[in-house]
């Protein structure tokens, strides 16, 4: 379930970059070189959610209801969630 989304204009202005977990299901969001949320692909009904963590604290960011029609768009949907939190 490895992912392929490029990193978003709104955080590459931003210094920010995303680079893949160890697993495949796992995209970490870089502020600088520093792992700052970590987008996980999961499945859910038949579809695909993506869970929002930041790192330093384990807060969840995300809305545990939206679900998205594969991997890669989970993880764009998980992009656009913290977009939305950050203010950004």
């Amino acid at each position: 379930m490895a992912t392929t989304v490029a990193t978003p204009d709104w955080l590459a202005r931003r210094d920010g970059s995303l680079k893949p977990g160890a697993q495949g299901h796992v995209t970490f969001v870089l502020i600088g070189a520093a792992p700052q949320y970590k987008l996980e692909v999961r499945p859910a009904a038949g579809q695909y959610a993506c869970a929002i963590q930041q790192s330093v604290n384990g807060r969840r960011l995300d809305d545990p209801a939206l679900t998205y029609p594969s991997a890669d768009a989970a993880v764009a949907g998980g992009l656009e969630q913290l977009r939305n939190a950050l203010g950004w």
